[in-house]
């Protein structure tokens, strides 16, 4: 009944159960001390060459500073030693961007390496569960390497056959909180590796000042703020359609303005025109001598313009047949800009069904067909339900500020952008914190990043027009 296993049969037991199973001993085999010695001396050598082909730089350093001192006494080493430090520190202050490139970063990687990640490693990943037992034997994602920059500490993690990238977006905040972060985002860099962001600080803390006004038109990707990673954050417009959600007070505005203020020299030339749609008559009145006359806020109106920017499309189309597949602004045909504040009081929630009609067959039309010759869209507004924005899936970028709820983000920026670090609805409230601050999805890129435009103030928009006028 019971299948025999290896060992002696203890003797003389004692169980109050009836039931009790019968315990054997097991089988002891003494390993030779020798073999010991050779496996714990094999080890020994594969981790020192190991480090030796991962830590040149380390492993030389030290090796150098022996020899030396064996050689030329410890008076000459602590002489070379102090000046190599010396010449760093002098580095470090006079040229701080190379030294933290090639030195600080890696010094810093090696740190947190040490001391955070693989300190902390195996237990972090017994409490978030990614690591597995099988009959007794525990399975340990591997930790491959780790890299610094200014802001956040990037870690190549080898998953466990059978793991998904979802099973570790699903515990993000466990990995975020037990290596002391405040966020963790997971991307598949290929099959069975991951990187995992740990932001050590945040860049975007502090609320940005609007943007200088260009020196030269252009309609390329228009500067309006800031990324993550502290590079500058450029807008494309021409050539695609922006959807921007977000919740009331979270700074749908500074995306608008921005990219009009990126715009304006190209206005002021000629090259680009921007048809503002303002249903609410708040955000885009202020500024309305900059759009030319195409302005409109009265829902009719606001129809009747849109089936302008149509037929606009609809000409340059014919032109276009046969003779060129994109646009290049000209004074005689400049980009349009068709920008719509707060769509879906015109598309959802307009007491009048004509005109809901009109203007959403009108937005679907410049949606499909507008980018190739020269109309763009860029629609802002609160609720991202199907329901309310039915053609958000013809937007190509989508930006997602400040949302309520978690499902909303995968509504604006598609589905599983949440689990890739998308955490809109995380965003702080307080305006100084979290006005402008955005996750933006590209067309030529599925990993949503981190944003944040610049506050254009009522002050920078009377200058914008002043600047405006002087092209007369």
């Amino acid at each position: 009944m019971f299948k025999r296993l290896p060992g002696d049969e203890a003797r003389n037991l004692v169980s109050t159960t009836p039931d009790t199973a019968v315990v054997f001993r097991p089988a002891v085999l003494k390993t030779p001390a020798v073999v010991t010695f050779l496996v714990y001396g094999w080890r020994f050598l594969s981790a020192l060459v190991r480090t030796t082909w991962r830590h040149p730089i380390a492993v030389a350093l030290p090796v150098a500073l022996g020899v030396f001192w064996h050689w030329y006494g410890w008076p000459a080493t602590a002489s070379m030693l102090g000046f190599a430090v010396l010449s760093l520190l002098a580095w470090a202050f006079t040229e701080p961007d190379s030294f933290s490139r090639l030195v600080g970063f890696r010094l810093l990687a090696w740190w947190r390496l040490m001391s955070v990640y693989r300190r902390h490693w195996q237990s972090v990943m017994d409490v978030s569960g990614l690591a597995r037992r099988v009959n007794g034997r525990v399975y340990m994602p591997r930790l491959l390497r780790v890299t610094c920059d200014g802001w956040a500490d990037r870690v190549i993690v080898g998953m466990l056959s059978g793991q998904a990238a979802k099973d570790w977006s699903d515990r993000t905040d466990n990995l975020a909180h037990g290596f002391g972060t405040t966020s963790c985002r997971v991307a598949l860099v290929k099959g069975g590796r991951l990187l995992l962001t740990f932001p050590r600080s945040d860049p975007l803390a502090a609320p940005m000042p609007a943007l200088p006004i260009p020196d030269e038109p252009s309609v390329g990707p228009v500067e309006i703020g800031k990324q993550e990673d502290g590079r500058p954050l450029r807008l494309k417009v021409h050539g695609t359609h922006v959807l921007i959600a977000g919740a009331t007070g979270a700074g749908k505005g500074s995306f608008l303005w921005a990219t009009i203020r990126g715009l304006l020299p190209a206005m002021r030339a000629g090259l680009a025109e921007v048809w503002a749609l303002d249903p609410k008559l708040m955000e885009l009145s202020y500024g309305q001598e900059l759009f030319q006359g195409r302005y409109a806020a009265d829902p009719s109106d606001c129809a009747d313009l849109l089936d302008e920017a149509v037929s606009v499309m609809q000409k340059r189309a014919s032109r276009f047949a046969g003779l060129q597949r994109s646009h290049t602004p000209t004074i005689e045909d400049p980009f349009v800009l068709v920008l719509v504040d707060e769509v879906a009081f015109l598309t959802a929630y307009q007491p009048d069904k004509h005109l809901r009609q009109r203007i959403s067959a009108a937005l679907a039309t410049l949606a499909t067909q507008g980018r190739s010759v020269g109309v763009g869209v860029m629609a802002a507004l609160q609720d991202p339900r199907k329901e309310v924005m039915n053609i958000r899936n013809l937007f190509p970028d989508k930006i997602a500020l400040r949302l309520d709820e978690s499902e909303q983000v995968d509504m604006v920026l598609g589905d599983g952008a949440r689990d890739r670090g998308a955490l809109a609805d995380h965003i702080s409230p307080i305006p100084e914190l979290g006005a402008g601050v955005a996750y933006m999805r590209l067309e030529t890129s599925p990993e949503p990043i981190r944003v944040r435009a610049a506050y254009v103030s009522d002050a920078d928009i009377r200058d914008m027009v002043a600047y405006y006028r002087q092209a007369a």
